[in-house]
Protein backbone atom coordinates (compact mmCIF):
# COMPACT_ATOMS: atom_id res chain seq x y z
CA UNK A 1 0.00 0.00 0.00
CA UNK A 2 1.08 3.48 -1.05
CA UNK A 3 2.57 4.93 2.39
CA UNK A 4 -0.07 8.19 2.07
CA UNK A 5 -2.88 5.86 2.52
CA UNK A 6 -1.69 3.23 4.71
CA UNK A 7 -4.07 4.83 7.53
CA UNK A 8 -6.94 4.95 5.77
CA UNK A 9 -9.68 2.42 7.29
CA UNK A 10 -12.81 4.04 4.99
CA UNK A 11 -12.88 4.80 1.77
CA UNK A 12 -15.75 6.82 0.34
CA UNK A 13 -16.39 6.83 -3.30
CA UNK A 14 -19.07 9.31 -5.44
CA UNK A 15 -20.28 7.28 -8.41
CA UNK A 16 -21.34 9.50 -11.62
CA UNK A 17 -18.60 10.50 -13.45
CA UNK A 18 -15.94 8.50 -10.95
CA UNK A 19 -16.14 5.05 -10.68
CA UNK A 20 -16.81 5.16 -14.24
CA UNK A 21 -15.28 7.71 -17.22
CA UNK A 22 -17.07 10.90 -17.88
CA UNK A 23 -16.24 9.85 -21.42
CA UNK A 24 -19.12 7.49 -21.06
CA UNK A 25 -21.64 10.16 -22.01
CA UNK A 26 -24.03 8.01 -19.38
CA UNK A 27 -24.84 11.89 -17.57
CA UNK A 28 -25.69 13.20 -20.58
CA UNK A 29 -28.47 10.88 -21.18
CA UNK A 30 -29.85 11.89 -17.31
CA UNK A 31 -29.52 15.66 -18.66
CA UNK A 32 -31.51 14.85 -21.53
CA UNK A 33 -34.35 13.63 -19.22
CA UNK A 34 -34.09 16.66 -16.54
CA UNK A 35 -34.39 19.21 -19.46
CA UNK A 36 -37.43 17.01 -20.77
CA UNK A 37 -38.76 16.99 -17.20
CA UNK A 38 -38.08 21.21 -16.65
CA UNK A 39 -40.03 21.46 -20.13
CA UNK A 40 -43.21 19.45 -18.95
CA UNK A 41 -43.06 21.31 -15.72
CA UNK A 42 -43.00 24.53 -16.60
CA UNK A 43 -44.71 24.42 -20.00
CA UNK A 44 -41.18 25.71 -21.74
CA UNK A 45 -39.14 25.06 -24.99
CA UNK A 46 -35.99 23.49 -24.55
CA UNK A 47 -33.92 26.46 -25.10
CA UNK A 48 -35.79 28.20 -21.45
CA UNK A 49 -35.59 24.79 -19.55
CA UNK A 50 -31.24 24.04 -20.69
CA UNK A 51 -31.77 27.45 -19.26
CA UNK A 52 -33.47 27.55 -15.85
CA UNK A 53 -31.88 23.89 -15.10
CA UNK A 54 -28.34 25.05 -15.68
CA UNK A 55 -29.09 27.99 -13.94
CA UNK A 56 -30.31 25.65 -10.89
CA UNK A 57 -27.21 23.11 -11.20
CA UNK A 58 -24.81 26.47 -10.68
CA UNK A 59 -26.68 27.82 -7.67
CA UNK A 60 -27.80 25.44 -5.81
CA UNK A 61 -25.14 22.53 -7.03
CA UNK A 62 -27.95 20.29 -8.56
CA UNK A 63 -30.84 20.70 -10.71
CA UNK A 64 -33.04 18.90 -8.10
CA UNK A 65 -32.31 21.30 -5.19
CA UNK A 66 -32.76 24.22 -7.12
CA UNK A 67 -36.18 22.78 -8.74
CA UNK A 68 -37.04 21.96 -4.77
CA UNK A 69 -36.46 25.58 -3.37
CA UNK A 70 -37.82 27.05 -6.52
CA UNK A 71 -40.55 25.08 -7.96
CA UNK A 72 -41.74 22.81 -5.40
CA UNK A 73 -40.62 19.37 -6.86
CA UNK A 74 -41.20 16.08 -5.44
CA UNK A 75 -37.95 14.55 -5.19
CA UNK A 76 -38.80 10.74 -5.55
CA UNK A 77 -40.82 11.42 -9.16
CA UNK A 78 -38.43 13.66 -10.22
CA UNK A 79 -35.35 11.24 -9.68
CA UNK A 80 -37.21 8.26 -10.70
CA UNK A 81 -37.99 10.17 -13.79
CA UNK A 82 -34.30 11.29 -15.12
CA UNK A 83 -32.87 8.09 -13.97
CA UNK A 84 -34.92 5.57 -15.83
CA UNK A 85 -32.11 5.64 -18.52
CA UNK A 86 -30.62 2.63 -20.33
CA UNK A 87 -27.04 2.02 -19.21
CA UNK A 88 -25.40 0.45 -22.09
CA UNK A 89 -22.78 2.98 -22.13
CA UNK A 90 -21.31 1.89 -19.09
CA UNK A 91 -18.85 -1.21 -19.05
CA UNK A 92 -17.61 -3.88 -16.64
CA UNK A 93 -14.61 -2.76 -14.75
CA UNK A 94 -12.37 -5.96 -13.82
CA UNK A 95 -9.52 -3.82 -12.89
CA UNK A 96 -11.46 -1.56 -10.66
CA UNK A 97 -13.36 -4.47 -9.05
CA UNK A 98 -10.33 -5.93 -8.02
CA UNK A 99 -8.85 -2.90 -6.69
CA UNK A 100 -11.52 -2.12 -4.68
CA UNK A 101 -11.61 -5.98 -3.48
CA UNK A 102 -7.88 -5.53 -2.60
CA UNK A 103 -8.49 -2.21 -0.62
CA UNK A 104 -8.21 -2.93 3.47
CA UNK A 105 -11.06 -1.40 5.14
CA UNK A 106 -14.83 -0.82 4.37
CA UNK A 107 -15.62 0.94 1.24
CA UNK A 108 -19.10 3.40 0.65
CA UNK A 109 -20.46 5.17 -1.69
CA UNK A 110 -21.32 9.41 -1.64
CA UNK A 111 -24.08 10.07 -4.72
CA UNK A 112 -26.25 13.07 -4.97
CA UNK A 113 -28.90 10.23 -7.00
CA UNK A 114 -30.78 7.65 -5.06
CA UNK A 115 -30.21 4.27 -4.29
CA UNK A 116 -32.18 2.46 -6.74
CA UNK A 117 -30.16 3.97 -9.36
CA UNK A 118 -26.46 3.85 -7.74
CA UNK A 119 -27.46 0.11 -7.65
CA UNK A 120 -28.02 -0.47 -11.06
CA UNK A 121 -25.04 1.30 -12.06
CA UNK A 122 -22.68 -0.53 -9.84
CA UNK A 123 -24.11 -3.72 -10.86
CA UNK A 124 -23.74 -2.84 -14.30
CA UNK A 125 -19.88 -2.24 -13.58
CA UNK A 126 -19.25 -5.16 -11.32
CA UNK A 127 -18.15 -3.82 -8.08
CA UNK A 128 -21.65 -3.71 -6.12
CA UNK A 129 -20.53 -6.41 -3.99
CA UNK A 130 -17.49 -4.74 -2.79
CA UNK A 131 -19.05 -1.59 -1.04
CA UNK A 132 -20.06 -1.77 2.43
CA UNK A 133 -23.19 0.95 1.97
CA UNK A 134 -24.75 3.71 -0.27
CA UNK A 135 -25.36 7.20 0.92
CA UNK A 136 -27.97 8.42 -1.51
CA UNK A 137 -29.73 11.87 -1.84
CA UNK A 138 -32.27 11.11 0.45
CA UNK A 139 -29.66 9.30 2.96
CA UNK A 140 -28.13 13.32 3.11
CA UNK A 141 -31.76 14.11 3.62
CA UNK A 142 -32.02 15.79 0.53
CA UNK A 143 -29.01 18.41 0.60
CA UNK A 144 -26.79 17.66 -2.05
CA UNK A 145 -23.05 17.87 -1.71
CA UNK A 146 -21.00 19.96 -1.05
CA UNK A 147 -23.45 20.57 1.94
CA UNK A 148 -21.25 19.39 4.69
CA UNK A 149 -25.02 18.41 6.24
CA UNK A 150 -24.55 14.92 4.02
CA UNK A 151 -21.02 14.58 5.29
CA UNK A 152 -21.40 14.88 8.78
CA UNK A 153 -24.78 12.50 8.73
CA UNK A 154 -22.06 9.64 6.34
CA UNK A 155 -19.89 9.48 9.11
CA UNK A 156 -22.41 9.68 12.30
CA UNK A 157 -24.12 6.82 10.50
CA UNK A 158 -21.03 4.76 9.59
CA UNK A 159 -18.70 5.76 13.21
CA UNK A 160 -16.52 7.05 10.06
CA UNK A 161 -13.42 8.95 11.72
CA UNK A 162 -12.65 11.34 8.57
CA UNK A 163 -8.79 11.59 9.70
CA UNK A 164 -8.79 8.29 8.61
CA UNK A 165 -10.95 8.04 5.45
CA UNK A 166 -10.67 9.41 1.68
CA UNK A 167 -12.85 10.44 -0.28
CA UNK A 168 -12.58 10.54 -3.93
CA UNK A 169 -14.62 12.82 -6.36
CA UNK A 170 -15.15 13.58 -9.84
CA UNK A 171 -16.39 17.56 -8.81
CA UNK A 172 -13.30 19.34 -7.14
CA UNK A 173 -16.08 21.69 -5.03
CA UNK A 174 -17.23 18.51 -3.26
CA UNK A 175 -13.92 17.84 -1.60
CA UNK A 176 -13.87 21.39 0.12
CA UNK A 177 -16.33 19.88 3.08
CA UNK A 178 -14.80 16.17 2.93
CA UNK A 179 -11.42 18.01 3.65
CA UNK A 180 -12.71 20.67 6.54
CA UNK A 181 -13.72 17.08 8.33
CA UNK A 182 -9.99 15.86 8.20
CA UNK A 183 -10.64 13.47 5.14
CA UNK A 184 -8.10 12.58 2.67
CA UNK A 185 -9.17 13.66 -0.62
CA UNK A 186 -8.36 12.77 -4.29
CA UNK A 187 -10.04 14.14 -7.42
CA UNK A 188 -10.72 12.57 -10.27
CA UNK A 189 -10.47 14.91 -13.20
CA UNK A 190 -11.63 13.48 -15.78
CA UNK A 191 -14.03 16.13 -17.55
CA UNK A 192 -16.77 16.13 -15.60
CA UNK A 193 -18.97 19.35 -16.16
CA UNK A 194 -18.15 22.08 -13.91
CA UNK A 195 -15.90 19.38 -12.46
CA UNK A 196 -12.65 21.98 -12.11
CA UNK A 197 -15.18 24.71 -9.88
CA UNK A 198 -13.03 25.06 -6.98
CA UNK A 199 -10.19 22.90 -7.50
CA UNK A 200 -8.22 24.48 -4.88
CA UNK A 201 -4.99 22.91 -4.52
CA UNK A 202 -5.52 23.52 -0.27
CA UNK A 203 -8.78 21.14 -0.30
CA UNK A 204 -7.27 18.61 -2.42
CA UNK A 205 -4.46 16.16 -1.87
CA UNK A 206 -4.22 14.11 -4.98
CA UNK A 207 -5.47 14.45 -8.66
CA UNK A 208 -6.14 11.36 -10.78
CA UNK A 209 -7.93 10.53 -13.84
CA UNK A 210 -8.69 7.24 -13.29
CA UNK A 211 -9.92 5.33 -10.36
CA UNK A 212 -8.95 2.02 -11.44
CA UNK A 213 -5.60 3.13 -12.31
CA UNK A 214 -4.72 4.47 -9.08
CA UNK A 215 -6.49 2.06 -7.33
CA UNK A 216 -3.73 0.23 -9.57
CA UNK A 217 -0.91 2.25 -8.62
CA UNK A 218 -1.22 2.36 -4.62
CA UNK A 219 -1.93 -1.10 -4.25
CA UNK A 220 1.12 -2.01 -5.91
CA UNK A 221 -0.58 -3.95 -8.88
CA UNK A 222 0.87 -4.76 -11.71
CA UNK A 223 -1.01 -7.03 -13.59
Amino acid sequence: MDPRFAHVRDWIFDLDNCLYPASTGLFGLIDERMGAYIQRLLDCDPVEARRVQKAHFHAHGTTLAGLMAEHGVDPHKFLQDVHAIPLERVAADERLARGLGQLPGRKFVFTNGDAPYARRVLERIGVHDHFESLHDIHAAELKPKPDPHGYRLLCDQFEIDPTFAVMVEDMAQNLRPAKALGMTTVWVDNGSERGNHDADPAHIDLTITDVGDWLQQILGDDD
